[in-house]
């Protein structure tokens, strides 16, 4: 496999490749296409050079399992991840638009208020990574997708750390140095608190246009992570009040007990500078005061000649009215010159449409709206045409892009669908889902029960319908039933909620019908209405007893117990060397016997003292009984 990919290619049999669209430290990231659902998919691919890599590996798995887990409007959603070509990739959502670094290096330092709104949603992500034991570790701003809506979300978990595991060795400083948290720096354990001083050092950068501490190195730039004070946002932008500027530098403390103690704490501190004292704005500059020129009757000249002192004072006077009228031609001049003046285009997107009138309109400026649908609130500025800082000339015409508020759509039918298609379902109309589990006799695990919204409802697109999804029914004790009859068995698992299957197995120490093993085993737990299936003894079986005469007692018995039979010998002596150790009879030597039971063998052992007939020792005829003389008495 090449280090990148061609379009078309095919990944793991299931994405489509359509384009590339970024690489990074670990990885290349393509938009592709799921042939099976049939939506784009942001495609992460670990650098081939990694794969061999343990700890790299470790890093890419890490990434897909913590955020697989953070399933929230400002988290990137990952999908699947699996192996390919000798490599390992990610499937996440595709999101349209552009990095939170992008929008600062195009657009310079942000209002107040949009700054303000985009760092309340990296807080949310990360205040729901937090409660889930996730820390990110690399906050950053182009690791923040903002969409065309202002929508941000967070993505690249890839070094987040999850509860107390730590994956690098003490002393190994991971992150990118401009973010990082002096304790980062310093390579001491992180905490939440290190995720906070990475934010704060993205609300400075979105305030102030510049990050507070840069350098050639990285180590340069760590070191003042740790040694240096940031020089104060509002030195670079005046529109960031001292509330505000507090919220900054109370996140960039050097020490983590001082920052924020959560994402929670943050949050509220930036409400309360956005609502408070704590927004201000440029004082712009006044109007020049304008000098009325004299009226044309104030000039008056005498009718007859005056007297010599007359004719000296009226001179005086001629020189003075001249000089008058200089004035007020100059004044007339700068006036008209005044009108032709270009001006500078204020701020003001994030403001309600009506005060970016008015502040346009004090700085000389007209104003136009072209309302657009949004996530943001309705009124709000979301753009501005000409942008902030243009040179414009007075009376010309600023048009404002204006939230309609969100486009609306109608939630789908989602009910007696799996939560995986139901969330497809939502995606394609436009709108998020938060799911939670709820045990169910009735509705198959893994499929929705209820929606709220509920089916037919018109809502903003963009929001979220909460998916009560089957756990499947109860898990409930499962009896322990061996050694019991069947028919008990059976009646006391039905008893207890359980569905029972029988299986027979011979045995020879059982009684008939007796249970001698179930599955799952007693003692444990079991979803209510599942099946155990129970081993049931038959009693020992019948076979064929082989005839094993003439055979050697070794092969004799390896078969009779082959057969399932006990082998019981006796030994008989015989003349022969042929028959010794040779099975001259049995007992049962035919028909059919219970497994278990007893065969006796009878062996011949070889005796020499035996007659060659190998009958045993003669014995002597007796002789005839004599018969009695004539006349003699018996």
């Amino acid at each position: 496999m090449t280090e990148r990919l061609d379009t078309e290619t095919v990944v793991d049999g299931r994405y489509r490749v359509l384009d590339r669209v970024g690489s990074g430290g670990m990885a290349d990231v393509y938009c592709a296409q799921d042939l099976q659902l049939g939506r784009k998919v942001a495609l992460k691919i670990l650098h081939r050079r990694f794969a061999e890599d343990r700890e790299f590996v470790e890093r890419f798995r890490r990434e897909a399992s913590s955020a697989a887990g953070l399933q929230h409007q400002h988290v990137v959603s990952v999908y699947d991840r699996g192996e390919y070509d000798g490599t390992y990739y990610i499937a996440m959502e595709y999101l349209e638009g552009r990095t939170l670094k992008q929008v600062v290096q195009e657009e310079g330092l942000l209002d107040p208020d949009r700054a303000i709104d985009l760092t309340l949603q990296i807080l949310r992500a990360a205040r729901f990574a937090h409660r889930r034991g996730i820390i990110h570790r690399d906050l950053k701003p182009h690791n923040v997708i903002v969409d065309e809506e202002g929508r941000a979300k967070v993505t690249d978990f890839g070094i987040a750390r999850a509860g107390a595991s730590d994956m690098t060795q003490t002393g190994s400083i991971m992150g990118t140095a401009q973010y990082l948290s002096p304790e980062q720096a310093q390579g001491t354990p992180v905490s939440a608190a290190s995720d906070i001083y990475s934010v704060g050092v993205i609300l400075y950068e979105l305030l102030t246009g510049r990050v507070p501490f840069d350098g050639e190195s990285a180590v340069t730039i760590a070191l003042k992570h740790v040694n240096e004070r940031p020089v104060a946002p509002s030195a670079y932008n005046g529109a960031v009040g001292p509330q505000l500027e507090a919220v900054v530098l109370r996140a960039l403390e050097k020490d983590p007990t001082v920052r924020y103690a959560n994402a929670d704490e943050m949050i509220a501190a930036l409400e309360a500078a956005r609502m408070g004292t704590g927004m201000t704005a440029v004082a712009p500059v006044g109007p020049p005061t304008m000098v009325e020129p004299l009226p044309s009757d104030a000039y008056v000249y005498p009718a007859q000649p005056l007297p010599p002192r007359e004719r000296r004072e009226g001179a005086r006077w001629w020189w003075w009215a001249l000089a008058l009228v200089l004035v007020a031609g100059a004044i007339v001049a700068g006036v008209l010159l005044l009108n032709g003046r270009k001006a500078t285009v204020p701020q003001v997107v994030g403001r309600d449409q009506p005060t970016a009138a008015s502040i346009l309109s004090h700085d000389g400026f007209r104003s136009a709206t072209r309302p657009r649908t949004s996530s943001q609130p309705k009124g709000q500025v979301l753009a501005q045409d000409p942008a902030a800082g243009t040179k414009l000339k007075k009376g010309s015409t600023v048009t404002l892009t204006v939230s309609a508020g969100p486009a609306q759509t109608v939630v789908p039918q989602v009910v007696g669908l799996t939560a995986k298609s139901a969330n497809g379902r939502l995606q394609k109309a436009g709108l998020r889902s938060a799911e939670t589990d709820q045990e169910s006799d009735t509705v198959p695990k893994g499929k929705v029960i209820s929606a709220s919204p509920d089916q037919g409802q018109r809502v903003d697109k963009g929001s979220v319908v909460a998916l009560t999804v089957s756990s499947g029914p109860p898990s409930v004790g499962v009896p322990n039933v061996t050694d019991r009859t069947f028919a008990d068995a059976k009646s006391e698992l039905e008893t207890a909620g359980f569905k029972v299957t029988r299986k027979d197995q011979d045995s020879s120490d059982k009684p008939a019908d007796t249970v001698l093993s179930q599955d799952p085993p007693g003692g444990g737990n079991a979803p209510k209405g599942s099946t155990v299936t129970l081993t049931v003894a038959t009693g020992p079986q019948e076979v064929a007893v082989p005839d094993m005469t003439g055979e050697t007692v070794a092969t004799a018995v390896r078969r009779l117990s082959k057969e399932g039979f006990e082998v019981d010998q006796t030994t008989q002596d015989v003349n022969s060397l042929e028959g010794d150790g040779v099975v001259i009879d049995q007992t049962p030597k035919t028909g059919k016997a219970k497994k278990g039971s007893k065969v006796t063998i009878v062996v011949g052992h070889y005796n020499a003292n035996l007659p060659p007939d190998g009958g045993a020792p003669t014995t002597p005829t007796p002789p005839p009984p004599a018969t009695p003389a004539p006349g003699a008495t018996p």
